[in-house]
């Protein structure tokens, strides 16, 4: 009988000792936490904003045309038709824009200039940072050295040498050419782009980065190379 009751309370004591153990090894070993500043969520947080208020933008813009196509006539589907065909075009870079916008320019710092410092490439993750922030200051299109920007444009380092849409970007320095909805849009980047931090980074990494005044009228060339397509299909037709 009196082996039976410690057998018992054997039992029970190790399933606490074994409880507590759990419970001790839970606290000593936290999940891991999220040990970013509140800077780089507000900065994630005001991307993802962004890119809630361009799907509704595509979203309210994809609404009128199919306003305008319940109300068109038969006769006025095919002008319907051209005009989304246009705006679509328009949008994916494919045609010349002429409008209110801004230049930047990207040149050596005068210092490395005069000590002989051989002038490096610049890398395409600075080349990256600067594009993120343009869209986040309301970018409609943008052209690098010529090279217009798409959905498909790919800034990486190919053989030691920076490239955008797959083309070496030209030695220093380099322009690049901004194009907003308004010129009042244009002077609200020129002055975000001039209290950011980015002139800063720049200069970390010996370059200067010089931003020219809004201008009413600026023209950014059109994507002049064929766009890869790997998820549509062509229908014949009559299929």
């Amino acid at each position: 009988m009196k082996k039976n009751m410690y057998t018992r309370i054997t039992l029970v004591l190790f399933i606490i000792g074994l409880m507590i153990a759990v419970q001790y090894n839970t606290i000593q070993q936290p999940a891991e936490r999220d040990t970013r500043d509140i800077w780089d969520i507000r900065e994630e947080l005001s991307m993802e904003k962004q890119r809630h208020s361009t799907l509704l933008e595509e979203i309210r813009s994809l609404h009128e045309v199919v306003d305008r196509y319940e109300q068109s006539e038969k006769t006025s589907l095919q002008a319907a038709l051209s005009e989304t065909v246009n705006r679509l075009q328009t949008q994916a870079g494919l045609t010349k824009v002429v409008g209110p916008g801004l230049i930047l320019r990207i040149e050596a710092a005068p210092e490395l200039i005069e000590m002989g410092y051989v002038i490096r490439e610049i890398s395409p993750d600075l080349l990256t940072q600067l594009l993120n922030e343009l869209f986040k200051n309301n970018a409609i299109d943008v052209a690098i050295d010529g090279n217009r920007v798409v959905q498909t444009t790919a800034i990486r380092d190919i053989n030691g040498r920076t490239t955008v849409n797959s083309v070496p970007i030209s030695s220093l320095p380099f322009e690049i050419y901004v194009g907003t909805s308004s010129f009042k849009e244009a002077q609200k980047m020129y002055n975000s782009l001039q209290a950011s931090s980015l002139v800063d980074s720049f200069y970390l990494d010996n370059f200067n980065l010089v931003i020219e005044e809004p201008m009413t009228q600026l023209t950014i060339s059109a994507f002049d190379q064929p766009l890869t397509n790997d998820y549509l299909t062509e229908v014949e037709k009559g299929e």
